[in-house]
């Protein structure tokens, strides 16, 4: 191995590495670092020629949009034109992924997904506890259950509202496992005979399931009188729990207290567009709750009320099968880490010239190195990973080589640090256009360790932007949700995912819910990403989650992917087609409004991220609303605007002027938070504002138009002059 004296390191993150990831583990500090340099010494020429190939490819199209501007007339002659440079590759022949080892979590059931900072250990927590929920607290606490006719929610607990929310629960029982003979609204009393379970209606008759098979055996749930009831729906489980002492219970017919619900079936651990992670201080942090979560000991104290409560990740679950055998249910979402794409590179640690290293190579050595503490445990403890796996789901990569380097640089991790072959597993964020025209060869380049692929509106427009810049001024934000190549988009990926033999061995998943206080609506839109063929699909938070996990009843993904298999697949062509205006001549309210929507975004979001470090929070948009945002909101608009600025949609001073009195509206947001530094009207000397504006006026310039390369470099601006 290459000497580790290569390699300047950050004090906090050599001493994290020295008295805590490594304790207990047989690597020893030199390895570590050793491991370290080597793979730097290997892997990151060839990061920067991959990076060096990207910008090439990006000049050649942004040529060929100057001499054929508009929309793209000739789809042959383009094809030809984008295989001739290398963008598009062969898609080769048939063939099917051979992934072993994978949890059921990811090969066989379909549920929510959620994706966490997880720089912020509170956070991180209650996305790995939200594997189950009560769907009584999150149908209470939301929209989900209107508040006509007294239902009002806050305070004290409202019977009213909660006799609303036992009779959707009950519809719901009903929907998913269903009596054979009556409704669960009108049972009195539940009785296990024989391994059956046995229903009494209001009439004194007996009646049992519908499909005997769905019910699973009973459990203690804790306190006098406490029966649950575990039941089994389209591989997901959902408990029914009685309780007479309960104050709901006292009141149900049949004693129910609660249905807690199978959630968040996995969870992503982000590294990435939610975090703010800019030196060796961040990462350290990022890595401490990591090896936490691997460990099992990650804790976080805080006040809630006026309480100290300390969290910490749950204990599995335990019943009595109806075959007399005690079962357990896993307590904790299964957990997935998503590292740094190939494009940043962090101070933390630096070559012996002064370069900074990819950061890519240093999450993925960081990850195989503190899953040891997860994949040693006893198999009859709380582990993650029960099938001995570690996934890592790699964002912002651009087509199959850039796949093949990923999957390159983990077989030399696991290498490294004694590590099975193929234990790092690769989920593949479909989320920059050269991936989604090769995504059949991206898979193909990890078809021994891929495990996920998925489709993110946000970054894939943010790209589709990017990539056909001088094509035009692009249609308005609002109109790409509809237009030709991102339907094709979406469909294509759950057809090529189809094809590639995923069903029953890696996640197909959809995006993001972001308004976490409009769950009523979200209830009625986000079935659709099942009907679609997703096995998973991300919600804001854990009762989302829950609330989600409704629709996965419902629906049976694996009869939906099934018929989806043997529909046309989707066109190439129509993926192609690029959203360039065809009449860009908007009314200046039109355009305006657009302005106004896309910089109090930017602004809102940036504010946060760099004077505060954080990198995903509920921002109010520019009519209140609260939204779930992360890099990938800040990349579409800023990308957005820039494209109209480039095409003279809108002017300098037009954007100027629109940034400067959007930044007003942020403060007014912010008013109330103690810490909040306002950026008006000191526009020259807010860090915040300044990097918001470069976003747009450099946007252009910004390559793949990420926004990292900005934010990093002024958060660390930030840092030194505060201190």
């Amino acid at each position: 191995m290459t000497d580790p004296k290569s390699l300047t390191i950050d004090p906090t993150l050599r001493a994290f590495v020295a008295q805590e990831a490594l304790t207990g583990l047989s690597i020893t500090e030199e390895q570590f670092w050793s491991a370290l340099a080597t793979l730097v010494e290997t892997f990151a020429p060839r990061n920067q020629e991959l990076l060096a190939k990207r910008a090439a490819l990006q000049s050649q199209i942004d040529d060929w949009h100057r001499e054929n501007p508009g929309p793209v007339r000739d789809m042959t002659a383009y094809k030809s034109f984008l295989r001739d440079i290398g963008y598009l590759a062969s898609a080769g022949d048939d063939f099917h992924i051979k992934t072993k080892n994978v949890d059921p979590e990811i090969a066989l059931i379909s549920g929510p997904q959620l994706v966490v900072p997880i720089k912020n250990a509170r956070y991180a927590l209650n996305a790995a506890n939200a594997r189950w929920g009560s769907l009584y607290d999150a149908l209470y606490g939301t929209d989900a259950i209107d508040e006509d006719n007294g239902a009002t929610r806050g305070g004290a607990y409202n019977p009213v509202r909660g006799e609303k929310v036992i009779k959707r629960g009950k519809a719901f029982l009903d929907m998913a496992i269903p009596l054979a003979d009556g409704s669960h609204a009108d049972v009195i009393d539940y009785d296990v005979r024989g391994g059956t379970l046995l229903a009494t209606l209001r009439d004194t008759t007996n009646t049992g399931l519908r499909d005997p098979d769905k019910f699973c055996g009973v459990r203690s749930g804790g306190g006098k009188g406490r029966t649950d009831y575990v039941f089994r729906n389209n591989h997901l489980h959902l408990i029914v729990c009685l309780n007479p002492d309960h104050p709901v219970g006292r009141d149900d017919s049949a004693d129910v207290c609660d249905i807690l619900m199978e959630s968040a079936v996995t969870t992503i651990m982000d590294c990435e567009d939610s975090v703010a992670a800019v030196d060796g201080d961040d990462k350290t942090a990022v890595y401490r709750n990591l090896l936490g979560l691997m460990r099992g000991d990650l804790t976080e104290r805080f006040t809630k009320g006026d309480k100290s409560v300390e969290r910490s990740l749950n204990p599995d679950l335990f019943y009595l099968g109806k075959d007399g055998e005690k079962k357990r249910l896993t307590g904790r979402s299964l957990m997935l880490v998503r590292n740094v794409g190939h494009l940043m590179t962090n101070p933390a640690v630096r070559t012996s010239d002064g370069a900074e290293i990819p950061e890519g190579i240093l999450d993925a050595l960081m990850t195989g190195v503190l899953a040891h503490h997860d994949l040693g445990k006893d198999e009859n403890t709380n582990r993650n990973s029960r099938t001995g796996s570690v996934y890592i789901v790699k964002p912002k990569m651009h087509g199959p080589d850039e796949v093949a380097f990923a999957v390159d640089l983990f077989a030399a991790v696991e290498k490294l640090v004694g590590l099975p072959g193929e234990t790092l597993k690769i989920g593949i964020m479909d989320e920059e256009r050269r991936t989604t025209v090769n995504l059949k060869s991206c898979i193909r380049a990890a078809h021994n360790r891929v495990i996920f692929i998925n489709t993110g509106f946000l970054d894939r427009t943010g790209d589709e932007i990017h990539t056909s810049m001088q094509a035009g001024p692009m249609i308005r934000k609002a109109e790409m949700k509809t237009s030709t190549w991102l339907t094709a988009y979406e469909d294509w990926n759950v057809d090529v995912g189809l094809s590639c033999g995923f069903q029953g061995k890696a996640q197909i998943g959809k995006g993001m819910w972001a308004m976490p206080d409009l769950m009523s609506e979200m209830i009625r839109q986000k079935i659709g990403h099942l009907k679609a063929g997703a096995d998973c699909a991300w919600t804001p938070s854990p009762t989302a989650a829950t609330l989600h996990a409704m629709h996965y009843h419902e629906v049976d993904v694996d009869e939906v992917q099934e018929k989806l298999a043997k529909r046309p697949h989707a066109s190439l062509d129509d993926i192609l087609s690029i959203p360039v205006a065809a009449d860009p001549r908007w009314n200046p309210a039109d355009i305006q409004a657009e302005l106004d929507n896309n910089a109090q975004g930017i602004l809102g979001y940036v504010v946060r991220w760099i004077d505060q470090g954080v990198g995903c929070s509920k921002v109010p948009d520019i009519h209140d609303v609260g939204l779930m945002e992360d890099r990938a909101t800040l990349r579409i608009s800023s990308q957005h605007m820039a494209n109209w600025l480039h095409h003279g949609i809108c002017s300098r001073d037009q954007v100027m002027e629109t940034m400067q009195r959007m930044a007003g509206i942020v403060d007014q947001q912010n008013a109330d938070d103690p810490t909040y530094k306002a950026m008006a009207p000191a526009f020259d000397t807010s860090v915040a504002f300044q990097a918001a504006c470069a976003l747009v006026f450099e946007g252009t310039a910004q390559p793949s138009g990420y926004t990292e390369p900005l934010l990093h470099a002024r958060r660390l601006a930030w840092k030194q002059a505060n201190g």
